[in-house]
This record gives structure tokens, C-alpha cells and sequence, in this order.
């Protein structure tokens, strides 16, 4: 790690919610908080014991009367020592605490700098810093039991023990090399390319786990599509439960992009309703599908509405779409034909049967959207993870990859040795072992302030 801590600064911010409240937090971090305590508290307060003091400003009146506690360092959150004081919730008495702090050699605090602190101090790793604001923005329940998996370290233990194996494997390796003229062919027994399975092996029980911590965590993008008056919006209204978006039998109804955010059985899913896409002269309306389009390449998934009413609007046109994005065909309207209710999936893309006047049907989209997602109910082994970590352990896995390579095309000691260690930093800047001062300013600078 190539991040230096200033450990001259003493930080101090509001660690509660704007607004009034009953209680409210000042947080003050540093090396100085034992004067701060004298000078401003008259006293310093037992190390970790909720002490009722007064906060008294320059001429010793009293500013307000609550509860303080002090962590010395090391045994604090930060790694530093702290003083939280619990005050009255009124915005201007809690602004009035912080600037007394403020006053006395004491810095307002960036936007999660208390956890880049302990980060830097070496309390938690970087896994672990990021699962704390993943923890404050959680909006279901298995988003939060995914959070704490990763605050407790079990993301992390996970990517340190392959690390541990890269090591190891690493000095195995390289002793073919540094004993090259002792006749010793350490990489031909079998034992290399049997490590190196075992920890592609393990990668990927890692980025299953990771997938759905994912989208636990960000969602999946649904763009509703297809021509106009086919249940688009009926579907995105199902959807969202509420009548979130007009419904007529006037085609071209929709022109614009309509939005909803879901949850279904816990998964965030964001939902796009688009204008019916077909050839227009309309002037606004080719505006709303030029939109649709935008949309459309930024989806997870599309789900493809048809009227299975009327054959002619069956046709399904590719061109619409690219092709690495999944499609999912759904024939409203059955309600009107002989079809019953169901989900096929013997073409190229599943196709769902159903009606959203009667209901008919819906069950099977829920359980394809799920499915979709990598739901699973069991989320005690899945961990809240970031794009950055599912990269991270896609390109470790090919390091490893193009190592079982060379060891069974080439058998090139140095080669092995060097995918092996491209691997071994690529891990390690999961983890925050190895990172830069860009990662953990665009990491720490989305946390809110006096955390």
C-alpha cells in the first residue's frame, strides 16, 4: 500500500442524519482528543463509559449537556482515539458543538474519512470499508445480511486464502528456476497444474457468490420493449404495483422513458418502460423510440411484449436489440386465444405466456426474473460485492488460466511465475493490500460525511 496517513489531524463531523431528532452525534477523530477533552468537556471522560458532561464554548457557558464517551487508541474504530458526543438532535445546537470542535485545532472531516482511517490504521480492509457504506444504503433485507458478510470478513478471507496459495505456489515455482542447474523439475509431478484447478475452481465459487451480492447491491435493468399497444405499460404497472404509467388503447400512448425500482422477493430490480418501437414520421414520437433504443443498450434484459392476439405482431425483430443482450418474449393477451398459462424454453429465447388482465401467468414471469437475477434464497454465503471486485477476480482467473497454459503447452518456469504474480496483485487490490490513492479517493468519496 502506498497510502500515507496524516496522523497530525484531528477530524471532527455531525455523524447523524440531517434534520431534528432526538439525539444527534458529533464524531471527533485524532491524536489531540485528550485536550480537546480538558479544554472543551472540562475533564476526560473514562475510556469507554457513557459519561454525562456539558459542551462548554470559549467563555465556559454551556452549549448543551449530553453524553460522551472516549475510545482511546488503539481500540477504536478508526484505530485513533475518539470522542463521540451524543447531543440534542436541533440542527443549530448540533452545528454549534461541531464549530466549538472546529475551533480548537480541529478539521471538518471529507466524506468517509472516519473508515479511510481505520482502513489506513489497519482495522478493517478495503472489502470491508466498502461493505460499510454498502450497509448504510442496503434497501432490503438480504442486502443487508450481504453487507455484514462482507463487514465480517468473510469476502475477504475468502480472497486472501487464494492468495495465500498464489505465494506459496509462487516460491514453488520460482525454486525451479533458481535451482535450474540441480536437474529438479519441480512443475512435471502434477502438483502445479492440481493447485492451479483447485484455485480457478475456488475464484469462481467466489464470483457466484459475488454475482448476486451484485445485484443484491445495484439491481437488474429491465427495458420493457416491443410495438406499440402490445401491454407494455400494463406490464410495467403490474410490475410496480400502481398505476405508474398510462394505459389506453390509443397506440404511441408511451413517448417517453418511464422508470420504476422494484423489489422482487428482495432483488432490486429497475424497470424500463419504452415507447412501441416502429417506423414513424411522427416527429416526437421517433424521439421517445431514438430514447428506447438508448435504453435498450444499456439493459441486463429485455423483455419482449407481443399481443399474441393479433399473428402479425408476433414478428420478432432483432434488429431492435443487440445481440449480447438477453431477451425474454412475452405473449400478453392469451386470455383472448386458446393458450394456456406457461414458460417455454426450447427456442432461442424463453417465451412466457400470459395475460395481465387476468393475472394468468404472472407467476412464471416473477420466477423467470429471479431466476434471471442468480436469485437464491440462502444468501448466508453470498457477499456484497462491486464491479471492481467481479473484475478483479475475472482477470485473476485468467492470469491463472494462461499459467495452466504455458505449464501444459510450454512448461516456461518464468512465464508461470509471472501470470502467477500479475494474479497475487490483482487479488490483493481487492482487498486494499495493494491500491493507490486514486482507488481510494473515488471509494471513500461516495460515503457520507462523519462516517
Amino acid at each position: 500500500m502506498d497510502i500515507q496517513l496524516n496522523k497530525t489531524e484531528t477530524i471532527a463531523a455531525i455523524a447523524t442524519a440531517p434534520g431534528k431528532g432526538g439525539v444527534g452525534i458529533v464524531r471527533v477523530s485524532g491524536p489531540n482528543i485528550e485536550s480537546l477533552c480538558y479544554k472543551i468537556l472540562g475533564k476526560v471522560p473514562d475510556p469507554r463509559t457513557a459519561t454525562v458532561l456539558p459542551i462548554l464554548d470559549d467563555k465556559g457557558s454551556i452549549i448543551d449537556r449530553g453524553i460522551a464517551i472516549f475510545y482511546p487508541a488503539p481500540r477504536s474504530y478508526t484505530g485513533e482515539s475518539i470522542l463521540e458526543y451524543q447531543g440534542h438532535g436541533g440542527r443549530v445546537v448540533l452545528d454549534m458543538i461541531l464549530q466549538r470542535f472546529l475551533s480548537s485545532n480541529t478539521r471538518m472531516a471529507r466524506p468517509g474519512e472516519f473508515t479511510e482511517r481505520a482502513f489506513l490504521n489497519g482495522k478493517i480492509d478495503l472489502t470491508q470499508a466498502e461493505a460499510v457504506a454498502d450497509l448504510i444504503d442496503a434497501s432490503t433485507e438480504q442486502a443487508v445480511r450481504s453487507a455484514q458478510n462482507a463487514i465480517q470478513g468473510l469476502f475477504s478471507e475468502k480472497v486472501n486464502e487464494i492468495v495465500n496459495e498464489l505465494i506459496e505456489l509462487r516460491t514453488y515455482v520460482e525454486a525451479s528456476i533458481d535451482f535450474v542447474d540441480e536437474n529438479i523439475d519441480f512443475l512435471s509431478d502434477g502438483g502445479v497444474e492440481r493447485r492451479l484447478i483447485q484455485m480457478t475452481n475456488s475464484i469462481e465459487s467466489i464470483l457466484k457468490s459475488s454475482k448476486q451480492g451484485f445485484l443484491l447491491r445495484e439491481g437488474m435493468t429491465v427495458v420493457i420493449a416491443g410495438k406499440p399497444n402490445s401491454g407494455k405499460s400494463t406490464l410495467l404497472n403490474f410490475l410496480a404495483g400502481r398505476e405508474a404509467a398510462i394505459v389506453t388503447d390509443k397506440e404511441g400512448t408511451t413517448r417517453d422513458i418511464l422508470r420504476e425500482s422494484i423489489t422482487i422477493d428482495g432483488m432490486p430490480l429497475h424497470i424500463i418502460d419504452t415507447a412501441g418501437l416502429r417506423n414513424s414520421e411522427d416527429e416526437i414520437e421517433k424521439e421517445g423510440i431514438r430514447r428506447a433504443k438508448a435504453e435498450i443498450e444499456k439493459a441486463d434484459r429485455i423483455l419482449w411484449v407481443v399481443d399474441h392476439f393479433y399473428p402479425d405482431l408476433e414478428h420478432f425483430d432483432h434488429e431492435w436489440f443487440p445481440k449480447k443482450i438477453p431477451v425474454t418474449r412475452i405473449y400478453n393477451k392469451i386470455d383472448l386465444t386458446i393458450d394456456n398459462p406457461h414458460i417455454s424454453n426450447l427456442g432461442p429465447e424463453p417465451i412466457i405466456y400470459l395475460s395481465l388482465k387476468t393475472g394468468a401467468g404472472t407467476q412464471f414471469l416473477n420466477e423467470h426474473l429471479k431466476e434471471s437475477m442468480g436469485y437464491r434464497e440462502n444468501v448466508e454465503d453470498v457477499f456484497n460485492a462491486r464491479r471492481r471486485h467481479i473484475n478483479g477476480l475475472i482477470n485473476a482467473n485468467i492470469s491463472i488460466n494462461s499459467a495452466q497454459n504455458q505449464l501444459n503447452e510450454l512448461n516456461t518456469p518464468e512465464l508461470i511465475a509471472e501470470d502467477l504474480r500479475v494474479a497475487q496483485q490483482i487479488l490483493s487490490e481487492i482487498t486494499g493490500e495493494f491500491t493507490t490513492e486514486d482507488l481510494l479517493g473515488k471509494i471513500f468519496s461516495g460515503f457520507c460525511i462523519g462516517k
